[in-house]
């Protein structure tokens, strides 16, 4: 349960002071020997632990998706195998799993989506990353719209939807290549710009390096940068812009 809950409870008289305060005594991290859950990080960053599957023994990883699915109701994990998922669906069938962004996750039903981002891609080779920062922010509550494929190469693309990107809240760019997306739409926006450079591109591209510096270097205001194909990094950032601008507790 999240704080307000609990305190809404006891003012409700659903919930005893008693069993309230044995709540807020619990240890702020879960033990399990191999993994200790941050528990109280809701409480503390508004934003629950999620789990990064990539590498994560088996049973460690349904341990860990169980845990936390226990405690808020839903449970969130980026960098899923296939063979990941199909292991934690026998154990828990309402799981979901895109293999486009390699999210596994189990959401609730009723989720209110706040607000307004726009993720936009270079070219569709990007999709993944982008949609990792699109699941991630609507995970957190955020209302994502996706522009896809509007490139510096075909300029026209993205000016046509110009109206719906200058609306957000936040803007998020994904490209690989050479990263210019970023810096065209900073120039375009009063809103900042999260550039997410992608390890797509030919061998001078340097696996994302290449993308990576030119967003560093951008002379377009506005802009801050995060790792190479980070795309949860981006969403959960987008989401913090988005709280403060739709004043979202």
């Amino acid at each position: 349960m999240e704080t307000r809950e609990i305190l809404k409870k006891v003012q409700d008289g659903k919930l005893s002071i008693e069993d309230a305060e044995q709540y807020f005594r619990r240890q702020p991290y879960d033990e399990m020997g191999y993994a200790k859950l941050d528990t109280h990080r809701k409480i503390r960053s508004g934003f629950a632990e999620v789990i990064f599957c990539s590498g994560k023994a088996d049973e460690h990883l349904l341990q860990i998706f169980g845990r936390l699915y226990k405690q808020d109701g839903e449970v969130f994990g980026t960098r899923a195998s296939l063979e990941q998922y199909e292991f934690i669906k026998k154990n828990y069938p309402q799981t979901t799993y895109d293999p486009i962004s390699r999210i596994i996750k189990i959401e609730k039903a009723d989720k209110v989506r706040k607000g307004k981002v726009v993720i936009c891609t270079a070219g569709t080779a990007d999709i993944p990353v982008a949609e990792e920062s699109a699941q991630t922010a609507e995970y957190f509550g955020t209302a994502v719209e996706r522009i896809y494929d509007v490139g510096v190469s075909g300029l026209h693309r993205l000016l046509a939807n110009i109206d719906m990107i200058q609306r957000a809240n936040c803007v998020i760019a994904v490209a690989g290549m050479e990263g210019a997306l970023a810096s065209v739409i900073g120039g375009l926006v009063d809103k900042p710009v999260i550039a997410v450079p992608t390890s797509i591109g030919y061998g001078a591209s340097m696996h994302g390096l290449s993308a990576l510096l030119t967003m560093i270097n951008s002379c377009a205001n506005g802009i801050a940068v995060v790792n190479i194909d980070n795309g949860y990094g981006a969403g959960y950032m987008a989401t913090q812009i988005n709280r403060l601008a739709e004043r979202i507790e």
